[in-house]
C-alpha cells in the first residue's frame, strides 16, 4: 500500500520544531485571511510572533513555507480517510467508510480553505496546485488504489485500472455536500447527510466493480 506522506519537517530539537510549528500556524492564518498572493513574509513574521530573520532561517520563500503548511495538513488530515482499512469489515462497509471519510475532510474548513487558494491562484502559480494535487489528493488516490489493487487480486473486486477507479471515487465523493460547500451554499451536513451520500456512492461504485458483477467494459482505445 502506498505510504501515507512523510512527516513534513526533518529531525529537530524540540524548541526548533516548535517554533516552525509556530510559523507554519502562523502562516496558515495569513493565508487564510488574504490568499497565497496576497500574503507576505513580513505579515507571516508578524502573526507567527517572530522576526523575519528567523522566519527566513526556516523558510527561504513563501513558496516552500505553503508547501509545509500544505504538506503538515495532509500528514494530519489523510490517515483519517483509511482508519477502515485493515479492519475486518465487508467491501461495502469499508467503501462507504472512506467515502464519508473523504466527505468530511473535504467539507473541513482547512480543505474548503485550501481548495479556495489553490483554485484562485493557479492560473498564476501553477506550482501551488501541482503541490496541493501531489501531497493531498493524488496520495490518498494512491493508497485508494493499493487496496482496490490488492481486494483484486483476492477475487473480491474486478478493477482493471485502480488508480482511475480511485480517481472516480474520490469524484463521487464530490457530489453534493462539498460540491455546495465550496460554493459557500446552505446544505445539511451532518452525520445522518453524510451517510445518506456515502450509501449511494459505494453501490454505484460496486456495481461497476464488484467481481460478481462479472468484468467491467473494457474502455475503448484511445484514438491515435
Amino acid at each position: 500500500m502506498s505510504p501515507l506522506p512523510p512527516p513534513d519537517a526533518p529531525d529537530l530539537p524540540g524548541a526548533s520544531a516548535a517554533k516552525r510549528l509556530q510559523i507554519i500556524e502562523g502562516a496558515a492564518r495569513i493565508f487564510a485571511a488574504h490568499g497565497y498572493e496576497g500574503a507576505s513574509m513580513s505579515q507571516i513574521a508578524r502573526e507567527a510572533g517572530v522576526s523575519k530573520g528567523t522566519l527566513y532561517n526556516y523558510f527561504d520563500s513563501k513558496a516552500a513555507l505553503f508547501t509545509a503548511f500544505v504538506r503538515r495538513s495532509a500528514c494530519e488530515k489523510l490517515p483519517l480517510l483509511f482508519e477502515t482499512i485493515g479492519e475486518k469489515r465487508t467491501p461495502e462497509e469499508t467503501l462507504i467508510g472512506i467515502a464519508s471519510a473523504m466527505i468530511r475532510l473535504t467539507t473541513s474548513p482547512l480543505s474548503l480553505m485550501l481548495n479556495r487558494i489553490v483554485v484562485s491562484e493557479a492560473a498564476t502559480f501553477p506550482v501551488l496546485a501541482e503541490t496541493f494535487w501531489q501531497v493531498g489528493p493524488q496520495r490518498a488516490i494512491a493508497v485508494f488504489a493499493d487496496w482496490l489493487a490488492a481486494r483484486t487480486n483476492e477475487g473480491v473486486l474486478n478493477v482493471p485500472d485502480p488508480v482511475l477507479a480511485a480517481e472516480l471515487f474520490y469524484a463521487l465523493c464530490q457530489t453534493r455536500i462539498t460540491a455546495r460547500k465550496r460554493l459557500q451554499l446552505p446544505v445539511a451536513a451532518e452525520a445522518e447527510d453524510i451517510a445518506r451520500i456515502a450509501r449511494p456512492i459505494t453501490r454505484v461504485f460496486l456495481n461497476t466493480f464488484d467481481a460478481g458483477k462479472g468484468p467491467p467494459v473494457p474502455e475503448p482505445a484511445a484514438t491515435p
